[in-house]
């Protein structure tokens, strides 16, 4: 899409993903330890490598997917360059823990970008309860952000190598990224180079 896009490896203290043997296992024994603030502060060290690569931070965005579309709403309270975030599944009411003690939802008066939330209504550890809190939050916030949910789709929908891969809504949530991206001035510097 013409984007200068980063994936930091956010858990390079803690282990190697691909080590994991399962995703419970991968949860408990590596995303589990990693701390909000070192991720806040990893991101703000992409965002300016990306400053001195051909990135411009007038045009900040970001997108996570799970554990990451958690850490996009974070992000869009820390990182007042932020243009837009869209977060795909990302936790909004987890257990609070010394490594992470705020949701989602504790931070929604404190954004400083709009974010697109992408949800599956099949979801069962993203509950229709969770969703409508943070939907009730943001509107008391008065928040440009807004959530999208997706009525046949579960955890993971865009993950094509999984079993709950959801096409139908994982394309047209890729497109309302792009989409919420141009709107919110994160457009790439020359489309489709």
């Amino acid at each position: 899409a013409g984007y200068l896009a980063i994936a930091p490896d956010l858990f390079f203290r803690y282990g190697d993903p691909a080590s994991f043997s399962s995703p419970q296992h991968l949860k408990n024994e590596l995303v589990g330890k990693v701390a909000d603030r070192e991720v806040l502060a990893d991101l703000d060290h992409a965002a300016n490598w990306a400053a001195t690569h051909g990135g411009d931070l007038r045009r900040l965005g970001l997108t996570g997917f799970c554990w990451g579309g958690r850490i996009a709403w974070l992000y869009a309270t820390h990182n007042p360059q932020l243009q837009a975030a869209v977060a795909w599944y990302g936790h909004l009411h987890p257990q609070i823990t010394l490594r992470q003690p705020v949701t989602p939802v504790d931070t929604a008066a404190s954004l400083t970008a709009p974010v697109l939330g992408l949800y599956g209504a099949l979801d069962p550890m993203i509950t229709a309860e969770n969703v409508a809190l943070m939907q009730q939050a943001l509107r008391a916030a008065n928040s440009d952000s807004e959530i999208i949910t997706y009525p046949d789709a579960g955890h993971a929908f865009h993950a094509d190598y999984r079993p709950n891969y959801h096409a139908e809504s994982a394309q047209d949530g890729w497109q309302r990224m792009l989409e919420w991206f141009g709107r919110h001035g994160v457009a790439p510097a020359h489309p489709g180079s």
